[in-house]
């Protein structure tokens, strides 16, 4: 596992590009997983980097596994290039914000 110095910063950095609370990222996975005919349990709605972000965000920092880690990384490294682009008007900036806010970050939030 990482060292104490570089897990405290990807916490933090984690917990910077994940600005939704767990309550908001599990209503936003329920409602963005639902559809006219089917709906799925809550367990199970959203992608599974999504619920991944949800399980981390319900645990401490000494309770997290190496596949924390990893999807920790990788979304800190997402909403990063993801926000490199934002600042370029697009015709696509409901799917980036709605790939984003599956990640547990709303760039509209302040």
């Amino acid at each position: 596992m990482t060292d104490n110095l570089e897990m405290e910063t990807l916490w933090e950095d984690f917990h910077r590009a994940v600005n939704m609370t767990s309550q908001e990222l599990a209503a936003w996975l329920r409602v963005s997983d639902a559809s006219e005919e089917t709906e799925p349990l809550p367990e199970n709605a959203g992608t599974p980097t999504g619920q991944r972000v949800l399980a981390i965000l319900q645990k401490r920092r000494t309770d997290l596994t190496e596949d924390d880690v990893q999807v920790m990384y990788e979304v800190v490294d997402t909403v990063a290039e993801q926000a490199d682009v934002e600042n370029e008007p697009a015709a696509d900036d409901t799917r980036r914000r709605h790939l984003l806010m599956s990640l547990g970050h709303d760039p509209l939030k302040p």
